[in-house]
């Protein structure tokens, strides 16, 4: 991987930590896993509702209880029973408009 694409995904992880925090403002962020969760109930080990990992090829949100989402236009991936999830690899297909629903289901939940 190059150093400039490096630099694309923490670009990518940073814009959407900051975006999960203004859906969700009173969302506190933990680091674990070797990315950032999100949670409303920090006190709680499995509160997090949804997270941000940097893999070597792209940028993964992740959605805890992922398959409760209505997800209409169909964007999360994933087969387990409790997680679903979009991959970025580009800052400019990221729908915010889109993902600012889905992670407001998921932080109601």
């Amino acid at each position: 991987m190059k150093g400039n694409d490096t630099l694309d995904l923490i670009s990518i992880a940073n814009s959407l930590e900051e975006f999960i925090q203004t859906c969700v403002p009173d969302s506190t962020k933990v680091s674990k896993y070797g990315g950032a969760l999100f949670t409303l109930k920090p006190e709680e080990k499995e509160g997090q509702f949804c997270g941000v990992f940097i893999y070597s090829a792209h940028v993964q949100l992740s959605f805890s209880n992922g398959p409760q989402l209505k997800d209409e236009r169909r964007v999360l991936s994933g087969s387990g029973k409790s997680r679903r999830h979009i991959n970025f690899k580009d800052i400019d297909t990221i729908d915010y408009d889109y993902l600012k629903d889905l992670i407001c289901q998921a932080a109601l939940l």
